[in-house]
């Protein structure tokens, strides 16, 4: 009998940029080896699709809304997508996978909280050194 981990959601964001030593060919053909990865495991249903993100963007915060400040290259988000797994470790082989990552891109893995947000209980958001509240 065969046991079966429940599947928990977890958020996969692209970062970075392609690599400048690499032609758009070499570029084209991780893009499309993503999407036979990328289609591979939506089918099989641990991959929710995502979207790629625009290149505009407008910063909003208790300032108002402005056009920046922007992110370093290698903090630029282009794209996001869910992946389906056992834990925050198989989410994390499963991005590895990726073909892109060879080619100057980086995924960041994170679990999605089903908690509704709490200013008691320690979160992402949560200011000072974890542990400090719980």
């Amino acid at each position: 009998m065969t046991i079966k981990t429940a599947l928990s959601e977890y958020l996969i964001i692209s970062r970075g940029q392609w690599d400048k030593d690499r032609s758009p060919e070499e570029i084209q053909k991780a893009i499309d080896d993503f999407y036979i990865w990328h289609d591979q495991l939506v089918s099989e249903g641990r991959l929710k699709a995502g979207q790629r993100l625009g290149r505009e963007v407008k910063v909003v915060s208790e300032l108002g809304v402005s056009d920046g400040p922007f992110a370093e290259a290698k903090e630029v988000v282009g794209g996001y997508w869910f992946v389906m797994a056992g834990s925050l470790d198989e989410a994390a082989a499963l991005a590895a996978q990726n073909p892109c990552l060879a080619f100057g891109l980086i995924n960041e893995v994170r679990p999605v909280e089903e908690e509704r947000a709490s200013a008691f209980r320690l979160s992402c958001e949560t200011p000072g050194k974890s542990g400090d509240r719980k």
